[in-house]
């Protein structure tokens, strides 16, 4: 069955030099979040490719039959394709995303490098699974929305307007391997953290400097929320992106 996709929801690629960039986007969000950081990366002349994840970029109804198996395994299919036609290759993630970042590098010891923006990595509380548990249990199968945590005004994520609670329990359960797999990783890492997100607690962002087995260097957004992507840091975000990817891939 064909479904129709969300306005700017569609996957990205650029085949250009032989530097090459993954870039992953966030939970019940889809590539628009990214395209613009994209764009720049096939700009300074990367192959990038930005999928769509399955389930996302359509309808909640879709997505709610997916979960972390499906988009780790589409992640790692990405790479493992751009890696097959690139000398090297970075992987850039948006939460999510960079939960999906890490397990990408944490399997695939070859990783150039990491951008992580607003990464989720620690699992949470026990009582919290259990509590979601509970409510599927129940028969619910949705909760309020979590996208569009921006700070600039006039600006939206076009995010799903609810959140598929199996899909976010296989999204949890799977962070304690994504936390065990930081210690594995020793490729360099760009770390963006907005000072104030309403959705990742800051805290995941010092897990990735403590545990993460390579180097990190650590850039506050100071006027940002949690999609920085789209937000007031923008522009900051895409340009220290380039200028690590420019040092860590420079042929």
């Amino acid at each position: 069955m064909t479904v129709d996709i969300t306005p700017e929801g569609e996957p990205f690629s650029a085949s250009a030099g032989p530097m090459g960039v993954l870039v992953l986007h966030g939970f019940t969000g889809n590539p628009s979040s990214l395209r613009d950081l994209a764009h720049r990366l096939a700009s300074a002349d990367y192959s990038v490719e930005l999928p769509r994840l399955p389930g996302h970029g359509t309808t909640l109804e879709n997505m709610m039959t997916t979960t972390w198996a499906d988009w780790s395994g589409a992640a790692l299919a990405a790479y493992d394709d751009l890696a097959g036609r690139c000398e090297r290759v970075a992987v850039v993630g948006l939460s999510m995303g960079g939960s999906l970042s890490v397990h990408v590098a944490a399997n695939r010891p070859d990783v150039a490098g990491l951008v992580l923006i607003n990464p989720l990595v620690k699992p949470p509380a026990s009582d919290m699974l259990d509590g979601l548990s509970e409510l599927i249990g129940a028969g619910v199968e949705t909760i309020d929305a979590i996208g569009s945590d921006i700070k600039k005004e006039g600006v939206t994520e076009a995010s799903y307007p609810g959140t598929p609670l199996r899909s976010a329990h296989s999204l949890f359960a799977a962070l304690v391997a994504v936390q065990a797999g930081l210690a594995t990783i020793h490729a360099p890492t760009l770390l963006l953290s907005s000072r104030e997100d309403h959705v990742v607690t800051t805290d995941n962002g010092d897990e990735v400097v403590a545990s993460l087995g390579g180097p990190v260097e650590r850039i506050w957004l100071e006027n940002s929320y949690h999609v920085a992507t789209l937000d007031n840091d923008r522009d900051l975000v895409e340009t220290a992106t380039l200028n690590f990817l420019a040092t860590i891939l420079a042929s």
